[in-house]
Protein backbone atom coordinates (compact mmCIF):
# COMPACT_ATOMS: atom_id res chain seq x y z
CA UNK A 1 0.00 0.00 0.00
CA UNK A 2 1.42 3.77 -1.12
CA UNK A 3 2.06 6.09 1.37
CA UNK A 4 -0.29 8.95 -0.43
CA UNK A 5 -2.33 11.11 2.10
CA UNK A 6 -6.05 9.82 2.81
CA UNK A 7 -8.83 10.35 5.00
CA UNK A 8 -10.95 7.72 6.69
CA UNK A 9 -13.94 8.00 9.09
CA UNK A 10 -13.46 6.68 11.94
CA UNK A 11 -16.25 4.52 12.53
CA UNK A 12 -15.12 1.96 14.78
CA UNK A 13 -14.89 4.09 17.67
CA UNK A 14 -17.65 5.71 19.74
CA UNK A 15 -17.71 9.15 22.39
CA UNK A 16 -18.00 8.41 25.76
CA UNK A 17 -18.94 12.02 27.84
CA UNK A 18 -17.90 12.36 31.43
CA UNK A 19 -19.72 15.85 32.10
CA UNK A 20 -20.63 18.26 35.36
CA UNK A 21 -18.00 19.61 38.41
CA UNK A 22 -17.03 16.80 39.75
CA UNK A 23 -16.06 15.83 35.98
CA UNK A 24 -12.40 16.12 36.76
CA UNK A 25 -12.02 14.33 40.49
CA UNK A 26 -14.16 11.66 39.32
CA UNK A 27 -12.17 9.95 36.67
CA UNK A 28 -8.49 10.84 38.15
CA UNK A 29 -9.69 8.18 41.00
CA UNK A 30 -10.88 5.66 37.81
CA UNK A 31 -8.04 6.81 34.92
CA UNK A 32 -4.82 5.54 34.24
CA UNK A 33 -3.54 8.89 32.98
CA UNK A 34 -3.38 12.05 35.12
CA UNK A 35 -5.95 14.69 34.32
CA UNK A 36 -4.20 17.56 35.96
CA UNK A 37 -1.44 17.45 32.76
CA UNK A 38 -4.49 18.16 30.43
CA UNK A 39 -5.26 21.54 28.72
CA UNK A 40 -7.45 22.55 26.61
CA UNK A 41 -4.49 22.42 24.15
CA UNK A 42 -3.51 18.64 24.90
CA UNK A 43 -4.94 15.54 24.42
CA UNK A 44 -3.85 12.02 26.29
CA UNK A 45 -4.29 7.86 25.66
CA UNK A 46 -5.73 6.33 28.68
CA UNK A 47 -7.44 3.57 30.33
CA UNK A 48 -9.84 2.21 32.71
CA UNK A 49 -8.69 -0.85 34.88
CA UNK A 50 -10.24 -3.16 37.11
CA UNK A 51 -8.98 -3.68 40.73
CA UNK A 52 -6.88 -6.32 39.63
CA UNK A 53 -5.48 -3.98 36.90
CA UNK A 54 -6.81 -5.56 34.00
CA UNK A 55 -7.96 -3.15 31.49
CA UNK A 56 -12.06 -2.57 30.82
CA UNK A 57 -11.26 0.25 28.32
CA UNK A 58 -8.85 1.92 26.32
CA UNK A 59 -9.21 5.32 25.22
CA UNK A 60 -8.08 9.23 23.93
CA UNK A 61 -9.64 11.67 26.15
CA UNK A 62 -9.74 15.06 25.31
CA UNK A 63 -11.19 18.28 26.94
CA UNK A 64 -14.40 19.22 25.75
CA UNK A 65 -16.17 22.33 27.85
CA UNK A 66 -17.13 20.88 31.36
CA UNK A 67 -15.99 17.94 30.88
CA UNK A 68 -14.25 14.97 28.90
CA UNK A 69 -14.53 13.13 26.20
CA UNK A 70 -13.21 9.66 25.75
CA UNK A 71 -12.81 7.76 22.23
CA UNK A 72 -12.85 3.96 22.67
CA UNK A 73 -14.33 0.81 20.54
CA UNK A 74 -17.55 0.87 19.96
CA UNK A 75 -18.36 -2.07 21.68
CA UNK A 76 -17.23 -0.95 24.81
CA UNK A 77 -18.64 2.32 25.19
CA UNK A 78 -22.39 0.92 26.84
CA UNK A 79 -20.17 -1.57 29.40
CA UNK A 80 -18.16 1.47 30.25
CA UNK A 81 -20.69 3.62 30.68
CA UNK A 82 -22.71 1.03 33.25
CA UNK A 83 -19.16 0.14 35.61
CA UNK A 84 -18.23 4.11 35.63
CA UNK A 85 -22.01 5.12 36.56
CA UNK A 86 -22.05 2.68 39.49
CA UNK A 87 -19.35 5.65 41.36
CA UNK A 88 -20.49 8.48 39.31
CA UNK A 89 -23.88 8.66 41.22
CA UNK A 90 -21.27 9.96 44.39
CA UNK A 91 -20.30 12.67 42.72
CA UNK A 92 -21.72 15.71 40.31
CA UNK A 93 -20.30 13.94 37.04
CA UNK A 94 -23.19 12.34 34.74
CA UNK A 95 -22.44 10.05 31.86
CA UNK A 96 -23.75 9.98 27.93
CA UNK A 97 -22.84 8.53 25.08
CA UNK A 98 -22.68 11.24 22.71
CA UNK A 99 -21.30 9.28 19.54
CA UNK A 100 -23.81 10.95 17.49
CA UNK A 101 -23.19 14.26 18.35
CA UNK A 102 -19.13 14.16 17.14
CA UNK A 103 -18.00 12.36 13.72
CA UNK A 104 -14.49 11.64 14.10
CA UNK A 105 -12.23 11.75 11.11
CA UNK A 106 -8.26 10.03 10.77
CA UNK A 107 -5.94 12.04 8.85
CA UNK A 108 -2.39 10.97 7.13
CA UNK A 109 -0.32 13.62 5.70
CA UNK A 110 -3.48 15.95 5.75
CA UNK A 111 -2.51 18.79 7.28
CA UNK A 112 -2.81 21.52 4.42
CA UNK A 113 -6.92 20.55 4.77
CA UNK A 114 -6.50 21.29 8.75
CA UNK A 115 -5.50 24.29 7.43
CA UNK A 116 -8.18 25.23 4.96
CA UNK A 117 -10.23 24.55 8.25
CA UNK A 118 -8.49 27.35 10.18
CA UNK A 119 -7.11 24.18 12.05
CA UNK A 120 -3.07 25.34 12.50
CA UNK A 121 -2.20 22.05 14.38
CA UNK A 122 1.46 22.01 16.19
CA UNK A 123 3.63 18.56 15.27
CA UNK A 124 3.97 17.92 18.84
CA UNK A 125 2.34 14.40 20.07
CA UNK A 126 -1.04 15.01 21.77
CA UNK A 127 -1.53 18.44 20.81
CA UNK A 128 -4.90 19.98 20.22
CA UNK A 129 -6.50 23.00 17.90
CA UNK A 130 -9.93 23.90 17.76
CA UNK A 131 -11.73 26.08 15.73
CA UNK A 132 -15.98 26.21 14.62
CA UNK A 133 -16.58 23.17 17.25
CA UNK A 134 -14.19 20.79 15.53
CA UNK A 135 -10.98 19.28 17.71
CA UNK A 136 -7.81 17.88 16.08
CA UNK A 137 -5.21 15.94 17.77
CA UNK A 138 -2.17 14.96 17.28
CA UNK A 139 -0.78 11.75 17.14
CA UNK A 140 2.56 10.24 18.12
CA UNK A 141 2.83 9.10 14.94
CA UNK A 142 1.88 12.10 12.91
CA UNK A 143 -1.55 10.95 11.80
CA UNK A 144 -4.48 13.77 13.01
CA UNK A 145 -7.83 12.60 14.47
CA UNK A 146 -10.41 15.25 13.66
CA UNK A 147 -13.44 15.52 15.20
CA UNK A 148 -16.37 17.18 14.01
CA UNK A 149 -20.00 17.96 14.96
CA UNK A 150 -22.42 15.68 13.95
CA UNK A 151 -24.19 18.36 11.71
CA UNK A 152 -21.32 19.69 10.13
CA UNK A 153 -20.14 15.94 9.24
CA UNK A 154 -20.76 15.91 5.53
CA UNK A 155 -19.72 19.27 4.64
CA UNK A 156 -16.20 18.59 6.35
CA UNK A 157 -16.37 15.89 4.93
CA UNK A 158 -16.70 17.15 1.42
CA UNK A 159 -14.26 19.62 1.78
CA UNK A 160 -11.30 16.64 2.79
CA UNK A 161 -12.43 14.45 -0.09
CA UNK A 162 -11.71 17.78 -2.06
CA UNK A 163 -7.74 17.34 -1.29
CA UNK A 164 -7.73 13.84 -0.03
CA UNK A 165 -8.11 10.48 -1.10
CA UNK A 166 -10.91 8.59 0.96
CA UNK A 167 -9.75 5.07 2.38
CA UNK A 168 -11.34 2.60 4.64
CA UNK A 169 -11.23 2.55 8.19
CA UNK A 170 -8.69 -0.46 7.74
CA UNK A 171 -5.92 1.84 6.25
CA UNK A 172 -6.30 4.03 9.42
CA UNK A 173 -5.78 0.78 11.80
CA UNK A 174 -2.84 -0.65 9.71
CA UNK A 175 -0.98 2.69 10.44
CA UNK A 176 -2.30 2.12 13.94
CA UNK A 177 0.05 -0.94 14.21
CA UNK A 178 2.72 0.07 12.52
CA UNK A 179 2.98 2.82 15.41
CA UNK A 180 2.48 -0.02 17.73
CA UNK A 181 -0.15 1.78 19.67
CA UNK A 182 -2.66 -1.01 21.09
CA UNK A 183 -6.27 -0.74 21.96
CA UNK A 184 -8.92 -2.47 23.80
CA UNK A 185 -11.51 -4.14 22.01
CA UNK A 186 -14.72 -6.01 23.39
CA UNK A 187 -13.30 -9.57 22.74
CA UNK A 188 -9.75 -8.17 24.87
CA UNK A 189 -11.89 -6.60 27.28
CA UNK A 190 -10.16 -6.90 31.17
CA UNK A 191 -7.49 -9.28 29.17
CA UNK A 192 -4.72 -6.90 29.46
CA UNK A 193 -2.98 -4.93 32.01
CA UNK A 194 -1.98 -1.45 30.53
CA UNK A 195 2.05 -2.24 30.06
CA UNK A 196 1.20 -5.16 27.70
CA UNK A 197 -0.27 -2.63 25.30
CA UNK A 198 3.10 -0.58 25.96
CA UNK A 199 0.01 2.17 27.20
CA UNK A 200 2.90 3.36 29.73
CA UNK A 201 5.24 4.47 27.21
CA UNK A 202 2.54 6.51 25.26
CA UNK A 203 1.85 8.41 27.81
CA UNK A 204 -1.46 6.75 28.93
CA UNK A 205 -0.33 5.62 32.44
CA UNK A 206 1.16 7.95 34.96
CA UNK A 207 2.66 6.56 37.88
CA UNK A 208 2.83 10.14 39.73
CA UNK A 209 -1.06 11.00 40.27
CA UNK A 210 -1.69 8.86 42.68
CA UNK A 211 -5.00 6.15 43.81
CA UNK A 212 -6.87 5.27 40.83
CA UNK A 213 -8.79 1.27 40.50
CA UNK A 214 -6.01 -1.16 39.18
CA UNK A 215 -3.14 0.99 40.57
CA UNK A 216 -1.72 -0.77 42.86
CA UNK A 217 -1.30 -3.74 40.62
CA UNK A 218 -0.32 -1.56 37.56
CA UNK A 219 2.41 -0.01 39.76
CA UNK A 220 3.83 -3.08 41.03
CA UNK A 221 4.09 -4.59 37.16
CA UNK A 222 6.41 -1.01 36.62
CA UNK A 223 8.70 -0.94 39.38
CA UNK A 224 9.07 -4.93 40.36
CA UNK A 225 9.74 -5.77 36.54
CA UNK A 226 7.58 -8.79 36.81
CA UNK A 227 5.79 -8.65 33.43
CA UNK A 228 6.23 -11.20 31.36
CA UNK A 229 3.91 -10.76 28.38
CA UNK A 230 4.54 -7.95 26.06
CA UNK A 231 3.15 -6.10 22.78
CA UNK A 232 5.08 -7.16 19.52
CA UNK A 233 4.50 -6.22 16.17
CA UNK A 234 4.09 -9.35 13.55
CA UNK A 235 3.20 -9.97 9.99
CA UNK A 236 1.92 -12.79 8.31
CA UNK A 237 2.62 -13.33 4.74
CA UNK A 238 0.31 -13.84 1.87
CA UNK A 239 -3.04 -12.59 0.99
CA UNK A 240 -5.81 -13.80 3.86
CA UNK A 241 -9.53 -14.52 3.55
CA UNK A 242 -10.15 -12.73 7.00
CA UNK A 243 -8.37 -10.77 9.35
CA UNK A 244 -7.24 -12.08 12.53
CA UNK A 245 -9.80 -11.12 15.23
CA UNK A 246 -8.91 -9.26 18.56
CA UNK A 247 -8.54 -12.01 21.35
CA UNK A 248 -7.45 -14.85 18.71
CA UNK A 249 -4.94 -16.95 20.31
CA UNK A 250 -0.94 -17.63 19.39
CA UNK A 251 0.98 -20.75 19.37
CA UNK A 252 4.46 -21.45 19.46
CA UNK A 253 5.86 -24.88 20.40
CA UNK A 254 8.04 -22.94 23.05
CA UNK A 255 4.65 -24.01 25.24
CA UNK A 256 2.00 -26.34 24.60
CA UNK A 257 -0.75 -23.99 24.97
CA UNK A 258 -1.61 -20.29 24.17
CA UNK A 259 1.17 -18.04 24.34
CA UNK A 260 -0.99 -14.67 23.48
CA UNK A 261 -3.40 -13.36 22.08
CA UNK A 262 -3.74 -10.54 18.57
CA UNK A 263 -4.50 -7.13 19.87
CA UNK A 264 -4.91 -5.46 16.53
CA UNK A 265 -4.80 -6.56 12.76
CA UNK A 266 -5.11 -4.75 9.19
CA UNK A 267 -4.01 -6.07 6.07
CA UNK A 268 -1.82 -4.45 2.89
CA UNK A 269 -2.18 -5.38 -0.11
CA UNK A 270 -0.66 -9.26 0.09
CA UNK A 271 -0.08 -9.37 3.98
CA UNK A 272 -1.50 -8.60 7.10
CA UNK A 273 0.34 -6.95 9.91
CA UNK A 274 -0.69 -6.96 13.49
CA UNK A 275 -0.49 -6.19 17.28
CA UNK A 276 -0.03 -9.36 19.68
CA UNK A 277 0.69 -9.59 23.16
CA UNK A 278 3.04 -12.57 23.71
CA UNK A 279 5.18 -14.06 26.19
CA UNK A 280 8.75 -13.61 26.10
CA UNK A 281 10.20 -16.39 25.80
CA UNK A 282 8.05 -17.20 23.28
CA UNK A 283 8.62 -13.76 21.23
CA UNK A 284 12.76 -14.57 21.88
CA UNK A 285 12.09 -18.03 20.11
CA UNK A 286 10.28 -16.77 17.10
CA UNK A 287 8.36 -19.37 16.03
CA UNK A 288 4.74 -18.69 16.04
CA UNK A 289 1.85 -19.78 14.42
CA UNK A 290 -2.09 -18.01 14.51
CA UNK A 291 -4.98 -19.79 16.12
CA UNK A 292 -3.40 -22.97 16.44
CA UNK A 293 0.14 -24.98 16.88
CA UNK A 294 -0.03 -26.00 12.96
CA UNK A 295 -1.73 -22.53 12.30
CA UNK A 296 -0.20 -19.16 9.72
CA UNK A 297 3.33 -18.49 10.47
CA UNK A 298 4.39 -15.24 11.43
CA UNK A 299 7.10 -13.40 11.92
CA UNK A 300 8.69 -10.45 14.34
CA UNK A 301 8.66 -7.14 13.12
CA UNK A 302 10.22 -4.23 15.00
CA UNK A 303 7.72 -1.46 16.85
CA UNK A 304 8.91 2.00 16.16
CA UNK A 305 9.66 2.65 19.69
CA UNK A 306 11.92 1.69 22.71
CA UNK A 307 10.73 1.22 26.11
CA UNK A 308 12.40 3.02 29.12
CA UNK A 309 10.89 2.21 32.71
CA UNK A 310 12.93 5.90 34.15
CA UNK A 311 11.32 8.04 32.10
CA UNK A 312 8.05 6.17 31.87
CA UNK A 313 7.89 6.12 35.75
CA UNK A 314 8.43 10.17 35.79
CA UNK A 315 5.10 11.01 34.18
Amino acid sequence: MTDTAYFCVLSHEGVLAVRGPDASKFLQGQLTCNLSYLTAETSSLGARCTPKGRMQSSFRIVLDGDGYLLAMASELLQLQQADLNKYAVFSKSRLNDESADWCRFGLAGGDGSLVSLGLDLPLTADSVVRSHGMIAIRLQDGRVELWTPGADAEQVRTRLAAQLQEAPVNRWLLDQVRAGIGQVFGSTRELFIPQMINLQALGGVSFKKGCYTGQEIVARMQYLGKLKRRLQRLLIEGRQDELPAPGVEIFSPVHGSSVGEVVLAASDTDRIELLAVLQEDAAADGRLYLGSPDGLPMSLLELPYSLNADLEIQR
